[in-house]
């Protein structure tokens, strides 16, 4: 069993990728699928209620077979099943893990335990704070567990995400659930290529609209002269071109190239869970894609959000909910006739869907919705909406002093803090960097681009009120803003400006300090943002006592966001995006509690 050593990795040498694939259903005779993830006509998946937290687990990393409609492939599987087991643990236990690596060649594997606290050697991140799991070695995790919830847990190692090493955990609270409900269904959201991801991401980096085939076309841009008028229309796309930027970059890798799959299955496959009419029934939703946001719905049921990352809110009725990738979402329905339902996730491009069936009996199934229009950007979605053809990167830089002392005076009410973030200013020296925000805002209230206007209930962050205990003092301490930054046309990702690997040093945090940290898009994608190793407490108005516990957020372009922080163990932590190829360009860095 390896011991742990001083940090000797680079974050090129442990994001490499590897090609793989995803084991469902069609070869479960050669490595059988666990029974929580299992669902066929002839076995429908009766839930998770009845599988009990143990203390102890055997993970072992091997190249696997996969089945995908019909085409078969590798995957870099968790015994044998992608979704890898399901793990559960309960409340205050002492558990272990032994992970071994049965590659067959010299690529090291390792697990995130994402959004449980655990000492910073737990937290498998390697050449952050250890060195990885060698081929033929196995690695022992042990700690105490001190929450409960849904998380999900995944390789950091290369492109391993990708090619099918993540799983749910589930961890029973100690002191008995917050509500009730009679069933409960994991459902693991998460998309698939047959693409070796090493060539995926060549592809992206020289030319991020690579895998994109829904581009705006002449035809486009007549009909929007023929709807706003010439002048309008014109006001709206030239910055867009000016900045090299399409209006429709919502997503790197897009459905042209990627199956999107539940529990595993495709669309086709159609995962099955199963209810009795009557029952309440909680869904703990994981979105465990490497490049994939998701909305996601039941038509013809209403839900019920409960937690979001594990931890308690106060109940919020919707219809549809955005899951960006590392989210968890619990949500209770309450089906009550005999009928089947389609649950329903449509990426954020609208380039693909999955689906799976919530039904009485086996066999059944619901009509799929139709998948809606790609939406477009526009400058107000990304922070430019004031300044129409001159709010973007290329201002000059007396422009640039002018916009800032401007914001200084006029600082967003909705911000919390004195001052509020500290403004970036743009350095044209640096290619890395194609645009500066000047006017970030508070978009908590945003359900995000394409949602809203269906008719329907649709989440917001501004909606989620804590029902957890608040641990931590509400006086601030010290304030402290990362900027989210990149290049997208010439496929860099960075923080504050600069890649992993040219940044001075690490983002210090104080141990037990209260932190307010701001994050502020200055491009024109989401980001879901993971801090590792401590609770974000998301600034929504609210008070202290209020505020809801993140561990992930969906950074939408132009936001600015504020959190309340509470560093409780020391050690390095990793904090990126985690948006797989985005992370391996450069958008990661290491957090130095101290």
């Amino acid at each position: 069993m390896s011991t742990l050593t001083k940090n000797n990795l680079s974050r090129r040498q442990f994001l490499g990728g590897v090609a793989g694939g995803i084991f469902v259903t069609g070869i479960q005779a050669a490595l059988p699928l666990p029974a929580w993830a299992v669902t066929s006509p002839r076995n429908i998946h009766e839930g998770v209620t009845n599988y009990p937290a143990q203390n102890y687990f055997d993970l072992n990393f091997r190249y696997s077979p996969l089945v995908v409609n019909g085409k078969t492939g590798r995957s870099t599987a968790i015994n044998g099943t992608v979704p890898a087991p399901l793990v559960r643990w309960r409340e205050g236990e002492e558990v272990t893990m032994d992970v071994t690596n049965h590659l067959e060649d010299t690529e090291h594997a390792s697990i995130h335990w994402h959004g449980i606290l655990v000492p910073f050697r737990m937290d498998g991140v390697p050449g952050v704070n250890f060195d990885g799991i060698q081929p033929g070695e196995t690695f022992r995790y042990n700690f105490k567990v001190q929450q409960a919830g849904t998380y999900w847990y995944h390789s950091h190692s290369k492109f391993q995400e990708q090619t099918g090493a993540y799983g749910p955990i589930i961890i029973d609270p100690k002191d008995g659930e917050p509500f009730h409900y009679d069933r409960e269904h994991v459902i693991v959201l998460s998309d698939w290529t047959f693409e070796n991801p090493d060539t995926v991401f060549r592809n992206i980096m020289l030319d991020p609209e690579y895998y994109i085939y829904y581009k705006r076309t002449v035809f486009d841009y007549f009909d929007k002269i023929e709807k706003d008028g010439f002048a309008d229309a014109n006001a709206e796309l030239l910055p867009f071109r000016k900045m090299n930027m399409s209006p429709r970059d919502l997503s790197n890798v897009t459905g042209s190239l990627y199956t999107y799959l539940m529990n595993g299955h495709s669309p086709d496959m159609n995962w099955t869970g199963q209810f009795k009419p009557g029952e309440t029934v909680r869904l703990r939703v994981i979105n465990a894609s490497a490049m994939s946001h998701f909305d996601v719905r039941i038509p013809g049921l209403d839900m019920s959000v409960v937690m979001k990352d594990g931890k308690a809110v106060r109940p919020v009725d919707c219809h549809e909910f955005r899951i960006g990738i590392a989210e968890t979402y619990d949500v209770i329905i309450k089906p009550r006739e005999e009928k089947a339902y389609t649950v329903f996730a449509e990426s954020l491009d609208r380039s693909g869907f999955t689906r799976g069936t919530l039904s009485p009996a086996a066999g059944m199934s619901a009509p799929v919705p139709r998948r809606r229009q790609t939406p477009d950007r526009k400058l107000e979605d990304i922070g430019m909406g004031m300044m129409k053809g001159k709010y973007f990167g290329g201002m000059d830089e007396k422009m640039m002093k002018k916009m800032h002392h401007k914001r200084m005076q006029m600082q967003d009410s909705n911000i919390p803090g004195p001052k509020g973030p500290m403004p970036f200013m743009l350095d044209k020296t640096n290619p890395d960097v194609a645009m500066a925000v000047m006017d970030p805002k508070q978009r908590m209230d945003d359900p995000g681009i394409g949602l809203g206007k269906d008719g329907w209930k649709v989440l917001t962050y501004k909606d989620l009120v804590s029902a957890e205990p608040q641990p931590y003092k509400a006086e601030v301490d010290r304030e402290l803003t990362i900027n989210v930054t990149a290049n997208m046309e010439r496929g860099i990702f960075s923080l504050d400006g600069k890649k992993y690997t040219e940044h001075p040093g690490p983002y210090l945090f104080r141990h037990n300090e209260r932190l307010r940290l701001y994050m502020v898009n200055h491009t024109m994608m989401e980001h879901p943002m993971h801090l590792h190793g401590m609770w974000m407490q998301l600034e929504t108005g609210r008070s202290n006592e209020e505020l809801p516990f993140v561990h992930t957020y969906l950074l939408k372009p132009g936001e600015v966001a504020s959190f309340l922080v509470t560093p409780i163990e020391k050690g390095d932590w990793a904090f990126h995006c985690h948006l797989l190829y985005h992370m391996e360009a450069g958008m990661f860095q290491v957090v130095r509690v101290a």
